[in-house]
């Protein structure tokens, strides 16, 4: 990793966009990909579910429209994207955020390899959210769950829970 990344900026970066999509997202409530969506939708932000193999995600019992990949976000360029895929999706799911004009993305632990996340940080400049830097106060690395409600008010948003 670029010793330059500021994980801290970049997750505040992150949360100063005006929606968000979650790769990976699922009605299993086991599963990260609940989690993760589950947890933007508690804290009232605006978020769709990106699954290419399902039109629809169950959480909380209310069902979500899914988009299949990031180019049919409906304005991607306005867009912060939370990766939980394994790494050679979440290399896919990067080249094509990137094409399309993603605003910033975050790399929940699992999800990537050096190589993932040296891209993302690379093509996301300042903007790329992920690893074991200093600030996260998890011992997985930047998560979502651990890191965005600290990131969320740092970007100014309040916490509605």
């Amino acid at each position: 990793m670029p010793p330059t990344a500021d994980m801290q900026q970049a997750a505040k970066t992150f949360f100063s966009s005006p929606r968000f999509a979650v790769a990976g997202a699922s009605s299993t409530t086991s599963k990260f990909g609940y989690k993760i969506f589950n947890w933007y939708l508690q804290h009232e932000l605006p978020a769709v579910p990106l699954n290419p193999t399902c039109s629809t995600v169950t959480v909380r019992k209310q069902q979500y429209d899914t988009v299949p990949s990031p180019s049919k976000l409906e304005d991607p360029q306005h867009t912060s994207l939370s990766v939980i895929t394994p790494p050679p999706v979440t290399a896919k799911v990067l080249k094509e955020a990137k094409e399309v004009g993603v605003r910033a993305v975050w790399l929940q632990p699992g999800t990537f390899t050096d190589k993932e996340l040296e891209y993302a940080v690379k093509e996301f400049p300042g903007a790329a959210v992920g690893g074991y830097s200093e600030g996260t106060v998890g011992g997985e690395g930047w998560c979502v769950l651990v890191d965005g409600d600290a990131a969320m008010k740092a970007a100014g948003r309040q916490e509605r829970l």
